[in-house]
Order: C-alpha cells, then sequence, then structure tokens
C-alpha cells in the first residue's frame, strides 16, 4: 500500500472519536494508516483542538477554520456545506491527481468544483441528511433552532443529488443504500468503522442495565428520558445512564429513582468498562437513520443489547439483538434477560454476526478496492 495516497476530508477533527460521525472517520483512518495508505487529511475545525494523534496516522493533517459566519445560513446550499467551502482547500487538492473521499454530505461542494471534474472524487455518506435534519426538527422545541433544522432539511433535500457527480457513494446502510441508488450507478455498503477490532464480550452477568449516548443531542435526550420514565423507573434493577454533557434536566429527573445512576462525561476506557459489566445495554432511537455506532460498540463489547425497530432498521443487526418497540414490550423482555448468564454460546454466535460486514479491515479493503479501480 506504499504507493497508495488519499486525501480525506472530514467535516470536524476527528479526535477525541467521541460521537457518530467523527468515530466512523477516525478509525477508518486508523485502519487505513495501519494497511500502509499515505492519507493527506484535510479537517474543519469546529468546537474542536488539532489532534496531535492525527499526525502519527497521517502523511499530512491540514487544517480549516469553518465559516460559520451568519450570513451563510441565507445560502440556498445547506449551511452544513456552505460554511466548509475551502479556496485553500480546493488549491491543496489541485497539488497533486490523488483520489478524494468526502466524509459526509457536510464537504461534497467538492463534487461541483470545476477545477477537480477530473478527479476521482467518491462520496462517504453518514446518514440520509435531510431525513436526519427532519426528524431532528421534530424532536427539538419550538424556536429558531427547531425552524433551522426545517430549512436545513428542505436544502439538504435539494442538494442531496449531488451524489450523481461522485465516482462511488459509500453507504451504511441498505436504507440509505436504496435512496443513493437513484443518484449513482456505483452505492457501496460499508458500515461504520469503529473502536473495536475483536469481539471482547464478558460471558456471565452483568451488574445492571446501561444506555449510553451523547446526552446533549436533543434525539438521545428524548430517548432517555422516555427510557427513565416508561422502563427504567419500572424495574428495581440497577440502572445507568452514561453520555456527554447532560442537561440540568435530565439530572434532576434521575435524581427521583435511587436504583439509577447518571455517569457525566465518562472516559473513553470508563464508558468500555460500562458496556462491558452491564447485563444489558439498552438502545432506543425516535430516529431511523444511518448506523448506529453506539449499538456496534455495544455488540462488540457488550452482552446483551435491548432496542426498539428504529434503532437497527436497515442494519442487519436485528438478530444480534432484542427486539422491542413498547414499554411493555420492554420490560417484559428485560424480566427474562436479567436472570440470562451470557453464555460461551452466545459469544459465537455474536462473533458469527459480525465477521465480515463489521470488521475494518474488510470495510478499508472494499473503500481501497473501490476507489482505486479503473
Amino acid at each position: 500500500m506504499e504507493n497508495k495516497h488519499l486525501h480525506i476530508i472530514s467535516f470536524n477533527v476527528p479526535w477525541p472519536a467521541n460521537y457518530g460521525g467523527v468515530v466512523d472517520v477516525f478509525y477508518r483512518i486508523r485502519t487505513l494508516s495501519e494497511m500502509g495508505v499515505s492519507i493527506h487529511l484535510h479537517c474543519f475545525t469546529y468546537g474542536r483542538e488539532k489532534a496531535e494523534v492525527l499526525n502519527s496516522l497521517c502523511k499530512e493533517v491540514i487544517y480549516y477554520k469553518r465559516d460559520t459566519s451568519f450570513i451563510k445560513m441565507f445560502s440556498r446550499k445547506p449551511y452544513i456545506v456552505v460554511s466548509r467551502q475551502s479556496e485553500a482547500l480546493v488549491q491543496n487538492l489541485l497539488k497533486d491527481d490523488y483520489p478524494i473521499l468526502c466524509e459526509g454530505v457536510h464537504t461534497a461542494a467538492l463534487l461541483d468544483d470545476k477545477r477537480l471534474s477530473g478527479r476521482n472524487i467518491c462520496l462517504r455518506a453518514h446518514n440520509v441528511e435531510h431525513d436526519y435534519y427532519r426528524l431532528l426538527a421534530d424532536s427539538t422545541p419550538w424556536g429558531w433552532k427547531r425552524l433551522f433544522h426545517r430549512m436545513e432539511a428542505r436544502r439538504l433535500k435539494r442538494f442531496e443529488p449531488i451524489a450523481r457527480k461522485a465516482k462511488a457513494v459509500f453507504v451504511v446502510s441498505e436504507k440509505d443504500y436504496n435512496y443513493f441508488s437513484a443518484y449513482n450507478e456505483q452505492v457501496v455498503l460499508m458500515p461504520s468503522s469503529h473502536e473495536s477490532n475483536r469481539v471482547t464480550v464478558a460471558v456471565g452477568r452483568g451488574d445492571y442495565l446501561l444506555y449510553h449516548g451523547n446526552l446533549s443531542v436533543s434525539e438521545n435526550l428524548q430517548a432517555v428520558e422516555y427510557l427513565v420514565d416508561h422502563v427504567f423507573s419500572k424495574v428495581t434493577f440497577p440502572s445507568v445512564i452514561a453520555g456527554l454533557n447532560p442537561p440540568a434536566s435530565l439530572v434532576k429527573m434521575v435524581r427521583r429513582y435511587p436504583h439509577i445512576r447518571l455517569v457525566a462525561n465518562p472516559s473513553d476506557v470508563e464508558m468500555d468498562k460500562l458496556v462491558r459489566d452491564a447485563q444489558v445495554n439498552v438502545l432506543l432511537t425516535f430516529q431511523p437513520t444511518g448506523l448506529k455506532l453506539k449499538l456496534l460498540n455495544a455488540l462488540y463489547g457488550g452482552r446483551f443489547c435491548l432496542v426498539n425497530p428504529a434503532m437497527v432498521e436497515g442494519s442487519g443487526l436485528e438478530q444480534a439483538c432484542v427486539v422491542a418497540e413498547t414499554p411493555e414490550s420492554m420490560l417484559s423482555a428485560l424480566q427474562t434477560l436479567w436472570n440470562s448468564p451470557f453464555t460461551e454460546e452466545d459469544l459465537v454466535e455474536r462473533k458469527k454476526m459480525l465477521q465480515g460486514k463489521y470488521d475494518n479491515l474488510h470495510n478499508a479493503e472494499l473503500l481501497l478496492k473501490t476507489m482505486f479501480s479503473d
């Protein structure tokens, strides 16, 4: 792989790898680097510092300031796209003819730049973004933020057909595959890269129920409040909620239940331990978009996973989980799972389900084969 050079355009600095999209970007970079690919990484800075760890994985790392000026709000292009257009980036890409991977529709404006029209540019779609923003609007209280999310959803729907200009589109789920196939003949199903290179689930029984996620995101906050109200508060099993930046409203809500514990801003090591020591990872979403990375992490590192249908929609991971839609069915499933040890047979079955399709090395090889083919 020594002679393979690849430009990767990241919508944000992909370290620390502590939320959806940047997890996918960082662990793809790590895997490609381990394979000997020379990575030219271009990052838009947005609320994150430069990351020293990236220098050890990439041939070069170049940072660009994301232009979040208010005037960008009124562009016909989506705000997440227009705020990441950079002349300096284009000039750097014109210095050679290496293939280019746009991480996220956020960075896909490059596909419309005539100066790059002869280049091998592929798009990694982390979501059908207009669906994501529409559902985000629905879960956001009335006000400016909700209005912005609705406007952004409409702009993204108009913009997403730009995918037809990519050499290939890499998608995370069957649902996304069907959507982007309307715009591009070369759509490749490539689930998200993730932290685990192997299944590390501990056999036996765990000590608590666990929900984890970024608790400052409205989608996750809606899900965890629903779980507390309808599930965790109805059982006597020890329960843990863990994640980034829990709001005061959630802290107050959890205080009412002595058997529920809130762990704010756990380190990566602490989070891995919480997932590993849980008896059941309970994961719920009301947004059936993309592939939920926390689900993959729970399947690679944790025992039983109880999910609602939206969490596994289009992922092919239904068989690795217990799926329940209503609070009643979740409570019934928890009664059974709480008393069931995770066995060696369960572990063998889990490994069988996850091998291949969800393996980081397999997916990196798939990406290189697609991008470097004639």
